[in-house]
């Protein structure tokens, strides 16, 4: 009995060690198995250092991130390009708008420039016109002397229209202050009511050059003016850009004309200047009154 559980412990025993052994023996296999298995799959590689692996690697996969992120940035600065243009579109548009304008003023306002643009392009062709018969002998459809008294004759009008457009500028101030926009300012305000003919209506006696230049100078100084106003409240807020428009297109017609008057200046006849008018003024009453004292002494010799 005793040997038979002495036998039977010693088999226990070499039973367990045996387990450890298989454990053991299976865990050690399975470790050393992977490195052995993967290399057995895959062919075998010259083993490199890490740093030289990195440096391999690395051209292609800064290559990579550089396309990938100049990509991405181009593709933002384009949408930041786009999106930064149209909102500098809309701002000029906001600025340069025209809505708050009530819109019979604004087509009366738009109508009342077209004389005054018109005059300057038919100086314009009437100056080419005078040109080319210089050059060549004959015009397109007038000949050099039948142009240049055409144009004479559109001198007194887009003179006397840009006369009367300046006072009806200023004319609107006077409105105004009757009406109490924004307050009263008293004579502040009629001055520039008075300054405006006042400057405007002796442009007409002036040679025509001149005359544009005092015109172009009065219209930018009422727009100054009129947009101070608009700012301060004296006038209704859209009146300034209404203003501005209005005074770019007069200008323009004015810088027009004077270059085209520029490109005759050597084949355009004299003009009488307001010194040649002011010596024939005084001719002509020197001769009036040596007529009269002429037929004085006829009469005193006819009563002896």
């Amino acid at each position: 009995m005793l040997y038979r559980t002495t036998a039977a412990r010693s088999v226990l025993r070499a039973l367990q060690s045996s387990n450890a052994s298989v454990a053991r023996s299976a865990l050690s296999n399975n470790v050393f198995k992977a490195p052995l298995t993967s290399s057995a799959r895959f062919p075998v590689r010259p083993t490199t250092s890490p740093s030289l692996a990195l440096a391999a690697r690395k051209p292609v996969t800064t290559a990579l991130i550089r396309h990938a992120s100049t990509s991405h940035k181009d593709g933002e600065e384009d949408t930041d390009m786009m999106a930064g243009m149209k909102a500098e579109a809309k701002v000029i548009k906001d600025t340069f708008s025209l809505e708050a304008v009530p819109k019979e003023a604004l087509y009366l306002g738009m109508a009342g420039v077209i004389p005054y643009l018109a005059t300057s392009l038919e100086t314009v062709y009437l100056a080419w016109e005078i040109k080319t018969a210089a050059a060549t002998g004959d015009g397109m459809l007038f000949s050099g002397q039948s142009a240049e008294l055409l144009l004479h004759m559109l001198e007194p009008v887009q003179v006397g229209y840009g006369a009367v457009i300046l006072s009806f500028l200023g004319a609107v101030h006077w409105g105004l202050e009757w009406a109490g926009y924004g307050g009263k300012y008293g004579y502040k305000r009629y001055a520039a009511g008075v300054v405006a003919p006042a400057v405007a209506w002796p442009t007409l006696l002036l040679p025509v050059e001149y005359a544009l230049i005092s015109q172009f100078l009065a219209f930018t100084f009422l727009y100054y003016n009129d947009a101070r106003a608009a700012a301060a409240g004296r006038a209704p807020a859209w009146y300034g850009m209404y203003r501005f428009v209005l005074t770019f297109i007069v200008g323009a017609s004015i810088v027009a004309s004077l270059v085209g008057r520029e490109q005759i200046s050597g084949t355009l006849t004299s003009e009488h200047t307001i010194q040649d008018k002011i010596n024939a003024l005084i001719f002509l009453q020197k001769k009036e009154k040596e007529e009269a004292e002429a037929r004085k002494r006829a009469e005193l010799e006819d009563a002896e």
